[in-house]
């Protein structure tokens, strides 16, 4: 703790720097690295080759039991929300759209193309030949590890520049292939909705840079740390995508069958469940009864998280209810308790309130998923349905339930050590003062990065400056009229 200390100040010493490194630049290195990559190893899988057709001749397939057709509607909605979903959840801030959504498609893209490469060395390479061969499957799975970093720039918005966040998922992508293999091929745990993998990591990995990388005068920006009435109707937009998508993401991946059909029911029941237990929450300890926005757009997609590991089990429907109540209670009382305590007394600045929607419904996820493998029995399944779910075949076909049990819990500890040590690792690589970050007056304003069309810039609408994910709203409620008397009395 103390040697990291150190380095962080070590940096804010040498932030005067001139040197810095430019996005244009940045952009056209790493197309062209993609570009040399792609031509030295990607090419098409045979579902995807012109070769397709003889290959269904010698099997006697027909066109429709191409992959590309039980797979593509998944891959739509997942799609969807990566661009649309998170990126419109995060367009809350006033003066931070341009940002939030722009900046969440430049990830995206950027992402793609490098966890395409990296998940296929880990998954898809074809030793015969030494190339990778992609399909449909494997465009899913890269917005799945695209996802993580998305969540992890949930916790530094509007205080990174790109290329910090380029920087950010070149690093975020790679631990998230490594760790992945680790989770589901080497330790054999199974995580079709992406708990432990995707929302565990993603969110630890963002909290521990944002940890390394707090700025003690960001009350600089606060008067820009709001949101305005239509900024929070847009960022419901990308909660209302995530929340009607989240059972094609938790099946995206899932076995072709039951498996995929039982995964979209449980997610379904366990987002529902969440909705109604977040209103009731919020409603409770806002004042007068009223409910707060923060809460709608991101407690209420709690339940989907939580529902990624075990989304295939035989979680049972008063079951996936009851998992999507506890992420309803936990997730909101986070917004409340935790990230004001956590800014406060952790130094952790989570802007878009990240541990409350990903880390701790994630964890939960982890913990249900290792649970229901654990308890997980002949009867309830049936032989071939426990061989199918679990994936007992091969080196692991002598694997007992309570085994796979154990089996996931140690998964999500991997998932854990990834995203706090990467976090560390990498955020003291971001405080690096050649990455041309804001300074902290000028955090959470577009006009640092972006083009702003000038009826935008005559006057910015006064906003109670409880309005952020970041804060207590009764707290802050008490310091804008502290603030607001001492003004009085200058």
């Amino acid at each position: 703790m103390g040697a990291c200390q150190s380095f962080r100040e070590m940096c804010d010493r040498e932030k005067d720097t001139n040197v810095r490194l430019s996005l244009p630049a940045v952009c056209v290195v790493w197309q062209t690295a993609m570009i040399i990559l792609f031509g030295v190893f990607i090419r098409y899988d045979h579902e995807s080759d012109a070769h397709w057709v003889e290959h269904r001749k010698h099997l006697n397939l027909t066109d429709i039991e191409n992959d590309f057709y039980f797979r593509y509607p998944s891959f739509q909605d997942v799609h969807v929300m990566i661009f649309v979903g998170f990126g419109f959840l995060m367009t809350f801030l006033k003066r931070y759209s341009f940002g939030g959504v722009g900046f969440n498609f430049l990830i995206a893209a950027f992402g793609i193309q490098w966890a395409l490469l990296m998940q296929g060395w880990f998954h898809s390479l074809d030793y015969t030949d030494g190339k990778i061969k992609i399909g449909i499957e494997n465009l899913i799975n890269a917005d799945f590890c695209v996802a993580g970093c998305l969540i992890a720039y949930g916790a530094l918005l509007g205080k990174v520049s790109p290329v910090q966040l380029m920087v950010l998922t070149l690093f975020g992508i790679t631990l998230f292939a490594v760790e992945e293999f680790i989770i589901l091929s080497l330790i054999h745990a199974r995580d079709a909705g992406g708990s432990m993998v995707i929302h565990t990591f993603g969110a630890y990995y963002g909290l521990s840079i944002s940890w390394m990388l707090y700025r003690p005068n960001l009350h600089q920006s606060s008067r820009l740390q709001g949101s305005v009435y239509h900024s929070d109707v847009f960022a419901m937009i990308g909660t209302l995508f995530l929340w009607m998508f989240w059972p094609s993401f938790n099946s995206a991946i899932c076995d072709h069958g039951d498996g995929q059909h039982r995964a979209a029911i449980n997610t379904y029941l366990c987002l529902a469940s969440t909705v109604l237990t977040t209103v009731a929450i919020s409603s409770l300890f806002q004042k007068h009864g009223k409910l707060d926005m923060v809460h709608i757009q991101n407690s209420t997609l709690a339940g989907g998280v939580a529902a990624g590991t075990a989304a295939e089990f035989m979680l049972m429907p008063y079951g996936c209810l009851i998992v999507g109540f506890c992420c309803g209670v936990i997730s909101t009382l986070g917004y409340i308790f935790l990230t004001p305590f956590m800014e406060k007394r952790l130094k952790i600045q989570d802007t878009c309130g990240i541990h409350n929607l990903h880390a701790m419904p994630g964890v939960i996820g982890g913990i249900v998923g290792a649970v229901t493998a654990a308890s997980a029995s002949v009867e309830v399944y049936g032989h071939e349905g426990l061989v199918n779910t679990f994936d007992f075949e091969g080196k692991f076909k002598d694997m007992v339930p309570t085994t796979q049990g154990g089996h996931q819990a140690a998964g999500l500890c991997v998932a854990l050590c990834f995203g706090i040590g990467g976090g560390i690792i990498v955020g003291a690589i971001l405080r690096l003062p050649i990455w041309g970050d804001p300074a902290d007056d000028d955090c959470f304003d577009d006009e640092t990065y972006w083009e702003v069309p000038e009826e935008e810039e005559e006057g910015i609408p006064t906003v109670l400056q409880y309005n952020n994910h970041m804060r207590n709203k009764d707290i802050a409620e008490s310091n804008f009229t502290m603030e607001s008397e001492s003004r009085a009395r200058s």
